[in-house]
């Protein structure tokens, strides 16, 4: 099957600090892949790299196996969506946020996709008037999760989506994005500082230290890895 994000020798340095080193590997369609490592490692940066909001310095990224240069902005968006840790949620209610997505592109979300949307991430029909800056932590989370997935991207960047939340709502997104990697034959790829979580939840896990792929492949290999250095950190990460 192909690769939902491949990457060759990528690197990406900002003035004379390098921040991706010579990453190789490949991300498999319809998983969910987990990305750990410690703080600084380089995690954010290659989910932006992917999303578009930064280019490589040097090295070729493949998306389904299309060039990323090759892809306007807004269809490399459409093809990979990306949730952040803080959800933002615009004045108004949750329609108003949902909407937001084809609003940019001048089309109109009908009050039944809405609906459908609420329906996906758990939620029912009463909260579409609901004022957005209202909602609990995880309840805008859903909405922002629902808000990205309206434009129906192959691929799905959550970067530590969870890390705000309670321990209950944190259980609840998990099985919402699992969900929706069964439903919707989405590929997940999270980044999440919990190594519980990204082991739990992961069909593989990468592990970045200092700007390089340290490991990769089946979680539970990967929790096992003899690199040293991996080794350290896993003995050494948070776990919840």
């Amino acid at each position: 099957m192909q690769a939902a994000i491949s990457f060759q020798n990528v690197h990406y340095h900002t003035d004379s600090v390098a921040i991706i080193k010579d990453i190789t590997g490949a991300i498999s369609s319809g998983n969910i892949t987990t990305v750990v490592g410690p703080s600084g490692s380089g995690k954010s940066t290659l989910f932006h790299l992917c999303n578009g909001m930064k280019s490589a310095s040097s090295g070729d990224i493949f998306i389904q196996g299309e060039d990323i240069l090759t892809l306007t902005p807004t269809v490399l968006r459409r093809k990979v969506g990306i949730v952040l840790q803080k959800s933002i949620m615009i004045e108004g209610n949750v329609f108003d946020n949902l909407s937001l997505p084809l609003s940019l592109h001048g089309k109109r979300l009908s009050k039944e996709k809405a609906i459908e949307m609420l329906h996906l991430i758990g939620l029912n029909e009463t909260f579409l008037h609901r004022k957005a800056t209202d909602l609990s932590g995880g309840q805008q989370q859903r909405v922002s999760i629902a808000r990205t997935l309206l434009n129906e991207p192959a691929i799905l960047l959550l970067d530590e989506v969870t890390s705000a939340l309670d321990q209950s709502s944190q259980r609840e997104i998990e099985q919402l994005i699992t969900s929706i990697n069964q439903k919707k034959e989405t590929t997940i790829i999270w980044i999440t500082h919990n190594l519980e979580q990204a082991l739990r939840i992961g069909d593989d896990t990468w592990v970045m230290i200092d700007g390089k792929l340290a490991a990769y492949g089946k979680s539970a290999e990967v929790a096992s890895s003899t690199n040293d250095k991996v080794k350290q950190f896993f003995e050494g990460g948070e776990k919840k």
